[in-house]
């Protein structure tokens, strides 16, 4: 049975998190693997946190590395904004 964390299970849960690409890698000692995963089978919010995560590194593994091209207006819109904020900072360095 799985649940949301409570009060009491936040100390716990932050010290299971606190090696998440070590344990996605490969890294993690097997006794700490196997405390992840006893604690994942009965934790839904750490379970959603590491599924996430080992998406997001899947995805990002499957990008190739030629650049995303943003269409033509959001390039430009991107581009002017950070032109105001350099623009912003320098004249806060006066």
């Amino acid at each position: 049975m799985t649940h949301s964390h409570t009060q009491a299970d936040l100390p716990r849960c932050r010290a299971m998190l606190g090696q998440p690409n070590d344990y996605l890698d490969g890294d993690l000692a097997a006794e700490l693997c196997q405390a992840l995963e006893t604690h994942m089978a009965g934790c839904h919010d750490c379970q959603i946190v590491f599924d996430t995560l080992g998406q997001t590194v899947r995805l990002y593994h499957s990008l190739d590395d030629a650049p995303a091209e943003l269409p033509a207006d959001i390039e430009a819109r991107l581009l002017l904004r950070l032109q105001e904020k350099a623009s912003s900072a320098a004249r806060s360095e006066h």
